[in-house]
């Protein structure tokens, strides 16, 4: 690739920034898009933003000199021209597509004012305007209902807790972080919530959003069962924003389809990030999303040999504060019949460790409470290597193999 080749990438998050500035050290010219007005930053902390553990200064990334804040419209691939809301178009040689993910809103009664905006105390939880706006709102002794139980969910139950909240966590599941977490770890995670404070309710369906003069005040359950509330946050989950590529005729599924090259369907189109479907994988988390620019620079650099294969990513959450939450999971934390599972808890300090092994290969785990061990536990899962047979699987989670 030419010096003089025009890349423009649409998406200021992690992997637009990451990409951008990679490609700067790569000495490949970029332009890099962004529609929000604040600095870039990295989503992973908005929760310690909430929580007022850090200001947003704190969480910005350091982004690359040629940020243009716009909002993108549309892509015409036929004159390779990107083109703003105000009309004005940019042209590329090479278009990258890093334009994550929208927060899920449920299809509840109630949740739409008529002019198709949320209704006054309820916020979605994706971005700095949406973790500002909540911020305003919480106040010692609101009554926050927060509606999901996953990542996000957790992480915002907590963080409003933490700033003085009565919150009420509603999850339709029958427990926290399913997706991630085993039965034992998810009940620590819900302990550690209740001793902040937090009312957690699961296999608990919410059909309704009540409001008065355009204000929310209570949420009703399927069953008919109200909770008062003058806050209500939307942690449902995340859907890749794929509207651009879909528009541009590009090829989407679950995401936007790219190969080991990120190439899209248009080979002078890429995608990276959250809005990205690689092998069949949306992964949505940060490390995917990093490893996916990393590759794509070297590509754009002209190193034609770089491929992105995949990623072994674990899901880690720490809570900071007074009372201090650490987890990490990943892989396959649920036994299939035949595996070995070695697990050890403590309960006073509450605290959780589960391996999962098959055929002599670590396959999954998940960890709360002291982590030492998941570096060593992490290496052993990435480089799915048959297992030392010198020593009993519990060494692996009572070594902390120099991590």
């Amino acid at each position: 690739m030419t010096s003089n080749t025009r890349v423009v990438v649409i998406g200021a998050g992690l992997a637009g920034v990451r990409l951008a500035r990679r490609l700067g050290e790569l000495g490949t010219p970029v332009t890099l898009i962004g529609e929000e007005e604040h600095r870039p930053y990295n989503r992973v902390l908005l929760a310690e933003v909430l929580a007022g553990r850090y200001t947003p200064d704190v969480i910005a990334l350091p982004a690359p000199a040629a940020l243009t804040r716009a909002r993108v419209t549309g892509i015409d691939r036929g004159a390779r021209t990107v083109e703003y809301a105000d009309g004005s178009k940019i042209a590329y040689d090479t278009l990258v597509l890093a334009t994550g993910s929208n927060p899920v809103l449920p299809p509840l009664r109630g949740l739409f004012t008529p002019d198709h905006v949320l209704p006054e105390g309820v916020h979605a939880f994706r971005t700095m305007d949406d973790c500002l706006g909540l911020s305003e709102a919480v106040r010692p002794g609101v009554k926050a209902v927060v509606i999901g139980g996953g990542l996000l969910g957790v992480s915002a139950a907590r963080a409003l807790a933490q700033r003085g909240a009565q919150v009420i966590l509603a999850q339709q599941s029958e427990r926290l972080m399913e997706r991630q977490l085993d039965p034992s770890a998810s009940k620590l995670v819900r302990r550690h919530l209740g001793d902040l404070g937090v009312e957690v309710h699961t296999d608990l369906r919410v059909r309704d959003v009540r409001c008065v003069g355009g204000a929310v005040r209570s949420v009703e359950m399927a069953d008919g069962y109200a909770l008062d509330a003058e806050i209500v946050v939307l942690a449902c989950g995340v859907h890749p924003r794929v509207g651009l590529a879909q528009t541009a005729g590009l090829e989407v599924r679950k995401g936007i389809v790219v190969d080991d090259e990120l190439r899209t369907s248009d080979p002078h189109i890429h995608a990276i990030g959250d809005c990205a479907q690689h092998d069949g994988n949306v992964y949505g988390l940060a490390t995917p999303a990093l490893e996916q620019a990393d590759v794509l620079a070297e590509l754009l650099a002209g190193r034609t040999n770089a491929r992105y294969t995949g990623t072994r990513s674990l899901t880690r959450l720490t809570l900071a504060g007074q009372t201090a939450f650490d987890l990490a999971a990943f892989g396959e934390t649920e036994a299939l019949p035949g595996d070995d599972v070695v697990q050890l808890a403590d309960a006073t300090r509450g605290t959780y460790r589960k391996v999962v092994v098959r055929d002599d290969r670590l396959v999954g785990g998940v960890l709360v409470g002291e982590l030492g061990t998941v570096g060593a536990l992490a290496r052993a899962w990435e480089g799915a290597e048959p297992l030392p047979d010198n020593g009993p699987l519990l060494h692996l989670l009572t070594n902390d193999g120099g991590s």
